[in-house]
This record gives structure tokens, sequence and C-alpha cells, in this order.
């Protein structure tokens, strides 16, 4: 590798232009203008289809997108067919702008026109390229040459637009403006803008492109903010800006080009485009919403978005993309599991509205996410903190502390076995197989209690191979007394040492008691046992059989 081949390919902002870095956030949404179906569609292995492009459409104007490019209608006939589909049939709704991309060529021009008859409300986004690169090694001519090609692309634009139907916006990209001396960008988009007069009733947009990533998202800043302070017309235009992903920092050059005085954003659900990709306006949207910012769009449904995604482009979604990958918010870590067990206990108990659990930076819940399977994931490195969280949400069971980690080093082992996460089901199915009365060579076929003075006698039926003992015991308690029974009738001696028991139900009167027993053997060594029942004495005798047979194996 020799890094000597490469230097710095852009252009800084002439002067001081950082009126950005005194702002720590974005304080209110862009316009958003998706271009899924242009920019998107033609990086595809397999471009869309008609039937396809309609029904990502759709998608697209279920979240939200008031400003949606279409595609590049002179250059494709499915892109043609597809603009004069959402126009004669009516598809395009009245708040909802199409754009419509095409080079600043007349021919060019002229059938964008065409395919844009009658469209109620069509934005036209002509470009040329004005880069050093580009002058110099693809069109070979000179600066004010590349100016006339952008001058007259608008001069043809205004006019055309008095010729046909439809009701027209134009937009006009000095393409590949992180190669081009921020001077010339500006004085090209300012002779765009002289031709096209901006005014109160004709807003234009200038979009400023990073066609490929060049520099640190910083001097893109820059650019912008010196675009921003020193174009004409200022307050009849809307500045854009257009961010790929070739160096990593799109989402980075989106944010501090709003923080810069951009006024609009371009670009695709989940990032997909050309080479590195567009700037993923997922991710820009999610960040706004996790800062308390209203970002204008509907994301509240992220995996039928992933679904139709994957269904219309063929793409796949990374799992650890941000927001919408289907790892993003999933904890394996023991120490990062308990943290999220306790922060959303401790958020329920204080009944607090601000979102500020450990390790997750927005509620899943509002992306339409479940905590048991996208958050608390289970495998040999999970802990006992989120195998107890995944057993109360989903199934009801609160474990005591030392039988949830009793059951963690069980789902360890097996999750380690076999090389693989564990699903809620099974983590459940472990815990009955351990904990609850299987096999018994034990039972219990009746119980009787009777109060004595302070204590309780309990008369208790032990069945064992068939054979029923009837045996008394006195305790100070209902589970006092069968466990002093239970010990009378083996001849063995162990420590009560843990009890818990709860509702598995809030109210009702069909609910069941969960009871949870830990003893210990002579040596120290716990075992454990849970039950359950309509009543809450015979789910603890269950529960202390269980724990006295895993004491016995």
């Amino acid at each position: 590798m020799d890094a000597t081949k490469y230097g710095v390919g852009y252009y800084t902002a002439p002067g001081k232009y950082n009126k950005w870095a005194e702002k720590d956030h974005i304080t209110k949404a862009p316009v958003w203008c998706s271009v899924d179906m242009r920019d998107g569609n033609q990086s595809l292995i397999v471009p869309m289809s008609l039937e396809e492009k309609l029904e990502y459409y759709k998608v697209l104007l279920e979240v939200g997108f008031k400003e949606i490019e279409v595609g590049f209608p002179a250059a494709s006939e499915t892109e043609y067919e597809f603009l004069r589909a959402l126009i004669d049939n009516n598809m395009i709704p009245d708040d909802v702008s199409v754009q419509v991309l095409t080079q600043c060529r007349e021919h060019i021009i002229r059938k964008t026109f065409e395919a844009c008859k009658g469209a109620p409300n069509a934005i036209i986004h002509f470009y040329n390229s004005v880069s050093v690169a580009q002058r110099e090694q693809v069109f070979k001519k000179s600066k004010e040459e590349i100016k006339q090609i952008a001058v007259e692309g608008a001069r043809l634009v205004k006019t055309l637009a008095k010729e046909y139907e439809g009701n027209f916006r134009f937009e006009y990209s000095p393409e590949s403006f992180t190669g081009t001396e921020p001077e010339y960008a500006l004085e090209v988009c300012n002779a765009v803008l002289d031709a096209l007069q901006p005014s109160e009733t004709n807003n234009v947009i200038i979009n400023l492109p990073v066609t490929v990533e060049m520099s640190m998202p910083h001097v893109y800043a820059s650019q912008v903010e010196y675009m921003c302070e020193n174009l004409k017309y200022r307050e009849h235009i809307t500045v854009s800006v257009h961010p790929h992903n070739d160096r990593g920092t799109g989402v980075a050059d989106a944010e501090l080009a709003l923080l810069a005085g951009a006024d609009r954003i371009e670009g695709t659900l989940f990032g997909n485009g050309e080479r590195t990709g567009n700037v993923d306006i997922i991710t820009l949207a999610m960040n706004m919403y996790s800062h308390g910012i209203d970002p204008k769009l509907n994301f509240s449904d992220m995996p039928y978005l992933v679904e139709k995604y994957e269904k219309c482009t063929r793409m796949r979604v990374y799992e650890r993309a941000p927001y919408a990958g289907a790892l993003v918010f999933a904890a394996f870590s023991g120490s990062h599991q308990d943290a999220i067990a306790k922060g959303m206990k401790y958020r329920e108990e204080n009944k607090h509205d601000r979102w500020n659990v450990p390790y997750i930076p927005i509620d899943p819940a509002d992306i339409n996410r479940t905590y048991d399977g996208d958050v608390i994931r289970v495998n040999s490195q999970s802990g006992k903190g989120g195998i107890g969280y995944i057993l109360e949400q989903t199934y009801g069971y609160v474990l005591p502390a030392g039988m949830r980690e009793h059951l963690s080093y069980l789902c360890k082992f097996f999750s380690d076995r076999d090389h693989r996460e564990l699903k809620a089901n099974e983590i459940l199915e472990i815990f009955k197989n351990n904990y609850f009365l299987h096999d018994s060579p034990i039972e219990i076929s009746d119980m009787h209690f009777f109060r004595k003075g302070k204590n309780i006698e309990i008369e208790i039926v032990f069945v064992e191979n068939g054979k029923e003992t009837t045996v008394s015991a006195t305790g100070n308690g209902s589970l006092d007394a069968v466990s002093n029974a239970l010990k009378a009738y083996t001849g063995k001696n162990y420590e009560l040492h843990v009890y818990a028991e709860h509702s598995m139900q809030e109210k009702g009167s069909g609910s069941i008691a969960a009871a949870y027993i830990g003893i210990k053997d002579k040596n120290g060594n716990m075992s454990w046992g849970a039950g359950t029942d309509t009543d809450i004495i015979h789910a603890s005798a269950n529960a202390l059989l269980s724990a006295f047979v895993n004491m016995e194996e």
C-alpha cells in the first residue's frame, strides 16, 4: 500500500465559516426527499420492476415523504412508464411532489417534460458536473463553458415549464460539489439562480451533493455554510444536501450540514445507493428522534419497513445497521442485561416519562421491536439478569436472585454446548424441566392443615412406589409444617433457605400462584424447585418437593 499517491482532493471554504460549530443539536426536521427510487434503484444489481416500484412508492408515502425522486424518465423506459402510471392514475397526493432527474442536455430535458406532463406537483432536478477532475478529464471544458451548460439548462427548464401542463419547481445540483472550488460552485449556482429568478412564488432548490466523500465532515459543513451565506435570493431558495458515504461519514456530513444552514436532505431508507451508499435517512431521522425532535417521518413499524425494503430491492439490512438492524438493541453480555433489566424496572417503578435506560438509546417499542426477542438475547455470554428478565416479561415468572443465577448457568451450558442463541421458549423449557416436578419418586396425594395454638399441624399423604404413607407434623406455618413432614418421612435433613411466591395474574379468581424454594443440604449445597397452582400452599409444597428431589440427585 502506497499512501503517497493520495492527497487532499477537496477545496476548503474561503475564510472562516464555522458558526455551525457553536450549535450542539439540530432543532427541527429538515425537508426530506427520498431518492430510493432513482439513486437507490440505479444502484441495485437488479433494478426494481414497475410493480415493485409501485409497491415501494406506497411505502414511502406511508412513511410520510412529501418529496420523492421517482427516476430518470428520459434514460429508462421503466422509469418513464412508472412516472406516467403515477400521473395517469392520480397516485400523487396533493401535498406530495415527485422529483425527476435530468442532465443539462436539451433533448433529455425535453423528454423529461414529456414524462412529467400533467403532474400535479413535480420537481425538475437538473444537473451538470462542475468539479476540477470532471472539467479537466471528462469534459475538457473551461470554467465559463461549464457554467454556460448550467445556465442554458436553467433557461430551458424555465421555458418548458410554461409550455407543458403541470405544476413545476426547479432544483439544480452542481454535481461533484465536494471536488469543486467553493467560489466557483457559488458562481455557477448564482448564475443558475439569475436565470430562474427565485421569488416568493418560485422557490428554487440548490442541492449541494457529496457525490464522492472527500473530506472530513467539518470541512463539508464549512463549505455548506459558505454557500448558505453567499447564495443570491437566499430567502427564496431551499438549500439541499445529498451526501454519499464513501468515507463512512454520510450521516455526520448531513447532520453538520443542517447545523451549517441546510434546509433539506436527499437520501434513502437504509442508505442504499451508489458505491458505499447514500446517507441513511432512517439513521438521520431516528437520531433526531432520540434527541426529542419530531423528524416528521413515521418509523413506528421498523420490521415492516425492513421487510418491504428487502422484498422490493433484494438487498439486506445489516444486523447492526442503526435502529433497523436485527441486533441493534440486542444485549448478550450478562452485565449489560442486568443493567437493562434494572433500568427497565426502575423506570416502571418511578414512572419516568423520559427515556434513560442503560445501553438502550431509544425505547424499542417505539419502532415495534420487542424486549424479549430484540433486547435481551441469551447465549453463553449472558447472565442472570437478562434470563430472569425474559422469564418475567414474557411468561410472568419472577425468580429469586439465587435461582436466576443457577438457571443462568444451565442456560449457558446448553448455549455453549450447541453453539447458538437460546430463544425465550427454550429458556422457559429449561426452567420447567429443571425446577418443576417431573416423574418424582415421591408425590403428595393429600394434605390437611389444622391450627394448634400458634402453630400449624398437618396430615399429609406421601406416595412412593404406589404405597401411601400418612405423616403428621407441626410447624410455625403451613410450609414449615410440610417441610417437617417431609423430613420425618424421608429421614433426610436440610435447611429451608429461600422462599418466594407471587401471583402470575394480578386479579381474578382463577389466578395462578407461583412459588420458589431454595434448600441447603448438610454440606451447604443449594437446590432449587418451583411450583404453580391455583392454591399457594399446593404451589409451595410442589416447589419444596421439587427442590428436595433435586437435592437428592
